[in-house]
Parts: C-alpha cells; sequence; structure tokens
C-alpha cells in the first residue's frame, strides 16, 4: 500500500517541513488528486529564522549544530507536528549545491527527520551529482522511507 492509502487507512494527515527542497515534496504529494484528505500542509524553512519562526526549532540548536544537522531534522519533524493539523511528519535539510558544502558537510549531505506513530527517526544521506539530482533523490528518499516506516 503507497503512503496515501497508509495514511487513509488510518485517518491520519502528513506535513512536510522541508528545506534543501523548497516545497518539492509538497508538491509531488499535492500532485495526486484527493491529498487533501491525507495531506495537511507543508513548511518551506529554507532560512535559519525561518525553522525557528515557523517550526519552533531553537536558534541555539541551529547555532551549535547547523542547519544541516540530526538535531535540527528531528526537530523540524517535532515541529511540522506541532505546527499542523497531522499525525505524520517528513522533514529534510541539506546542502543540494553546488556551493554550500564543507568538508563535515559535503554538497549532497541530507538529514532526514520523520515523525510517525509518536516516534521520531533521523536518518543522513549523501546524494551524488548535481542540484537538481540531489534534490530529486532527496525527495525520492524521504518518502520512500515515510512509506516504509507506515508499514512497520
Amino acid at each position: 500500500m503507497d503512503i496515501s492509502g497508509q495514511l487513509l487507512a488510518r485517518g491520519w494527515m502528513l506535513a512536510t517541513a522541508e528545506s534543501c527542497t523548497g516545497g518539492m515534496i509538497a508538491a509531488a504529494c499535492t500532485d495526486l488528486a484527493g491529498s487533501s484528505q491525507w495531506f495537511e500542509r507543508g513548511f518551506v524553512t529554507y532560512s535559519n529564522a525561518a525553522k525557528t519562526e515557523m517550526l519552533g526549532v531553537p536558534a541555539p540548536l541551529i547555532e551549535q549544530h547547523g542547519a544541516v544537522s540530526e538535531p535540527v531534522a528531528r526537530a523540524m519533524a517535532e515541529g511540522a507536528l506541532a505546527h499542523a493539523h497531522a499525525e505524520v511528519a517528513l522533514a529534510v535539510t541539506g546542502v543540494a549545491g553546488p556551493t554550500g558544502g564543507s568538508a563535515d558537510k559535503p554538497v549532497g549531505t541530507v538529514w532526514f527527520g520523520w515523525r510517525v506513530n509518536g516516534r521520531t527517526t533521523s536518518e543522513r544521506q549523501l546524494f551524488a551529482g548535481n542540484r537538481a539530482q540531489v534534490r530529486a533523490a532527496t525527495l525520492r528518499h524521504g518518502l520512500q522511507r515515510l512509506a516504509q516506516l507506515l508499514r512497520a
């Protein structure tokens, strides 16, 4: 069963919190007819200030770990649920490139946060390719892993 079917079966709604994908995940969800029955809202929090203002991610957390980090991805997922009428969240923050990378966080580094069934899960991926390829891989991986978490 796909994400929409799994959410519908439970009567759950999805919220997204996106940085490096700029709303692509929300767009992919709402491309599907009937998505208003399971997609509640999407937050595009590209700047650090937006992460703090819209999702409640503590500014000191971002300052300490950087926007592209596990604690921030987790806080984004949890903040999305706290500021939405949803039961499930998917958050992404990363370095899509071609600039902005560092030795610790090279271009293609993406942190994911999922909040499903009261549990926050996070994961780091390093995707190869140009900006468009990194963003597309982030979209695919985020939704594929969400489907797995919903099935678990």
